[in-house]
């Protein structure tokens, strides 16, 4: 279908703006750019309780951000470990603050949000490794969280997205902790970057091909990592014993078809799975929920794909 009128609006709006492409710029300017854009976002919703912590990591302190809803009725709530987008290279609590806030709100879930380490400073594999640690943390510390360690599940968007489906992977390899869902919101699945949708949506939607290989080239030690599932989990040889999944994409994603043959290969192995494609929709819409209507149809239903997930229904 054409592109969303908002989202038009919205591309229309940056193009003017004129800022040099992301591609030339170094790490240090954009996180720069990325932190003063944060700083005009309006206030947060508000949440039940929200608490920073420090956890142990495989490299040192993990940063973390806890959310919990109000109004939990004191007995166990599920367990929610985020991953945010950003390249590997870009992002951190505060640029998806807004969207952690409300799927702690929608599916009444305690969430943690990860600041995993970022490259180019710490390449791969430096990111799984942390949301990995950061997720069996989660599950330890269940008890003393107010969460339930056996309705646990991981999501992420985009690099993040890359980050949940990997965790997933590890942490059936490597014996737990036990996930109940996997939610990948358009999700970087394959880092050879050779899909269709690449070609069709590379330039002029929000993330160009010329910003995920300046992304991946950060992000890699060398073109041997594209081939590792712990970077490209499409390439992992087996997907059979996941958890159940949500696969969200966006029909001028760059990142489209990526995303869904990976939930296609879910499925051929048994997993059960939803792909849920957003018509008119750009990569990055689900966390601009207050600027697209899409962005926030899409956030609710992740919170009811969830609940459903968790066995909590209502809102």
């Amino acid at each position: 279908m054409p592109l969303d009128a908002q989202v038009k609006v919205y591309l229309e709006q940056m193009a003017a703006l004129g800022a040099p492409p992301l591609h030339t710029l170094t790490p240090q300017a954009v996180r720069e750019a990325t932190r003063q854009w944060v700083g005009m976002m309006g206030e947060p919703a508000p949440v039940g309780r929200v608490e920073n912590r420090a956890i142990p990591g495989p490299a040192g302190e993990i940063p973390v951000r806890v959310y919990w809803p109000a109004g939990d009725g004191g007995g166990l709530l599920p367990m929610l470990v985020f991953f945010h987008g950003g390249g590997w290279v870009l992002c951190d609590l505060d640029t998806h603050d807004a969207i952690c806030r409300a799927l702690t709100n929608s599916a009444g879930c305690v969430t943690i949000s990860v600041d995993y380490r970022l490259a180019p400073e710490h390449k791969f594999p430096a990111a799984p490794e942390d949301c990995y640690a950061a997720t069996a943390w989660a599950a330890a510390h269940a008890d003393e969280l107010g969460g339930d360690a056996a309705r646990l599940a991981v999501v992420g968007d985009s690099a993040g997205g890359n980050l949940a489906a990997v965790v997933a992977l590890m942490a059936r390899e490597r014996g737990g902790p036990a996930l109940a869902f996997q939610m990948l919101i358009y999700p970087a699945t394959d880092l050879r970057m050779n899909t269709p949708s690449i070609a069709e949506n590379g330039a002029g939607y929000g993330l160009d091909q010329a910003e995920m290989i300046w992304f991946g080239n950060h992000y890699m030690r060398d073109d041997a990592d594209k081939l590792n599932p712990l970077a490209s989990p499409l390439l992992a040889p087996e997907l059979g014993g996941l958890p159940p999944a949500l696969v969200v994409t966006a029909e001028y994603d760059p990142l489209r078809d990526e995303g869904e043959r990976y939930g296609e290969r879910l499925r051929a192995a048994g997993v059960p799975v939803t792909i849920n494609r957003y018509d008119g929709m750009i990569h990055g819409f689900a966390s601009m929920l207050d600027i697209f209507d899409g962005g926030r149809r899409a956030v609710d239903d992740c919170a009811a794909a969830l609940r459903a997930a968790f066995g909590t229904g209502g809102k």
